[in-house]
């Protein structure tokens, strides 16, 4: 019987038209258990919740450069088992996440592996997504699922938080945050290979981080937070590099899916860019401006979120377009993305907020301790940051390109950005009292 085939989305169409080995796009998600996962109840109950989630059985259908497009085929049921016991280190199942994107030829276009913790008692249940098929919110509905069939417990979403009304002691932000010149040049974050040559793939910083906290009734919420610490990061790191300051721009995803078990699968967020022009006294250390930054972009942040808007802009729309042949859309957006590259926002910020399930897997494995999660963080932009939080923590993924950044200076400037998260907090005085995550880095 054929496999239904469904054309490629345009977030998947461009994904797959800018694919370069040397830096893989895929999404890497760590779930950590106190306890162990029997091997062979994982395998069915991942199988069982592909089979309640269909669409992520899909597998590029063979391309051919003259047809109107790419497409997917489903084919009903997977074409290898993507659940694996390596019996390697944690550093070395990320580092391969890193490295090794699953193939778009084979349904799932997903890896799962299952290591043990670095700390002992318990293990890490780590998924590597292409992100040409999927994102970091469908993959972790799948993996919902699969809890909820593994051990039984009830792993339904939480609801989402309430966000208060604005009133005498919630007042609305004045003005938003000058954004600069839309035809300006944005920040880009100075390189750094401590005097050696530029290299491949990608590097990753993992902090647990305290959530910052908000005077009450404060305006902004904790996604703007990591938009200002992001922005004032990105300054402090080009002046330690002596570079002048260069308006900021951070691109940021939304996604209005629900979490339930009908959620779409797939690349569901939109991207909406968030400029900073250059906030000289907030980037100086300035509390105050520090404050009205804040409010500011809480301001911006909604009225971006509720703008309607194509997921990657009319410029995506138009790109993929089936008025000429897949082929020759490819070359044109391959070009497209190395002309416009100075162009290209200063960095990602992929904020998922609370971890919207249990994750609980029963059964001796126990419920999530913690996750990490990190977005592709490919060249021009080089960087991005991807939060979670879990158990009241912050889980923070700082992603670099070796085209950018040498693990060293990653690691630098993931510690820089702690440390400005933690002047938006109230009632801030030093550092952010981060945990240790063991093997920080993904070599």
């Amino acid at each position: 019987m054929t496999p239904e085939r469904i054309p490629f989305p345009v977030v998947d169409e461009i994904s797959r038209h800018c694919v370069d080995e040397r830096e893989p796009d895929t999404v890497h998600i760590e779930i950590h258990l106190p306890g162990r996962l029997d091997e062979d109840r994982l395998r069915r109950a991942v199988r069982d919740a592909l089979g309640r989630h269909p669409r992520v059985l899909m597998r590029e259908a063979p391309p051919r450069w003259w047809r109107p497009g790419y497409a997917w085929e489903l084919p009903g049921t997977p074409d290898t088992d993507p659940v694996r016991f390596p019996g390697d280190t944690l550093a070395e199942a990320r580092h391969r996440s890193l490295r090794d994107a699953p193939p778009l030829s084979a349904a799932p276009p997903l890896r799962v592996e299952v290591v043990d913790a670095p700390e002992g008692g318990g293990c890490v249940l780590l998924a590597t997504v292409n992100h040409t098929g999927l994102d970091g919110p469908a993959c972790l509905r799948v993996l919902a699922t699969a809890a909820e069939l593994y051990g039984g417990a009830d792993n339904a979403p939480a609801p989402p938080p309430v966000r208060a009304a604005t009133g005498p002691d919630r007042p609305e932000p004045s003005a938003p945050p000058e954004p600069g010149s839309a035809w300006a040049r944005p920040a880009r974050l100075a390189a750094d290979h401590g005097g050696g040559r530029p290299g491949h793939g990608n590097g990753m910083h993992l902090a647990d981080l305290p959530l910052p906290s908000r005077p009450k009734g404060s305006p902004y919420t904790v996604n703007d937070q990591l938009l200002v610490a992001t922005c004032l990061t990105a300054l402090r790191w080009n002046r330690d590099h002596g570079r002048g300051d260069r308006p900021v721009r951070i691109t940021m995803p939304v996604d209005d899916r629900p979490r339930t078990a009908d959620m779409p699968i797939g690349n569901g967020t939109r991207l909406v860019e968030v400029p900073f022009g250059t906030p000289h006294r907030a980037a100086d250390g300035d509390p105050e401006a520090v404050e009205e930054l804040l409010r500011a972009t809480a301001l911006r942040t909604r009225a971006l979120k509720a703008l309607p808007r194509p997921q990657l802009g009319r410029s995506g729309a138009l790109l993929t377009a089936p008025v000429l042949p897949v082929g020759v859309r490819a070359v044109s957006a391959r070009a497209l993305r190395r002309g416009l590259g100075p162009w290209a926002s200063t960095t990602l910020l992929s904020n998922l907020g609370r971890l919207a399930y249990p994750m609980d897997f029963g059964n001796g494995a126990g419920r999530a301790t913690a996750a990490w999660i990190s977005a592709p963080a490919r060249m021009p932009r080089g960087v991005s940051v991807t939060t979670i939080s879990a158990g009241g923590r912050l889980q923070v993924v700082l992603r670099w390109s070796r085209g950018r950044l040498d693990d060293a200076a990653g690691h630098r400037l993931g510690e820089l950005f702690a440390r400005t998260l933690a002047e938006t907090a109230s009632g801030h005085g030093g550092p952010a009292a981060g945990r240790p995550t063991g093997q920080e880095a993904a070599r």
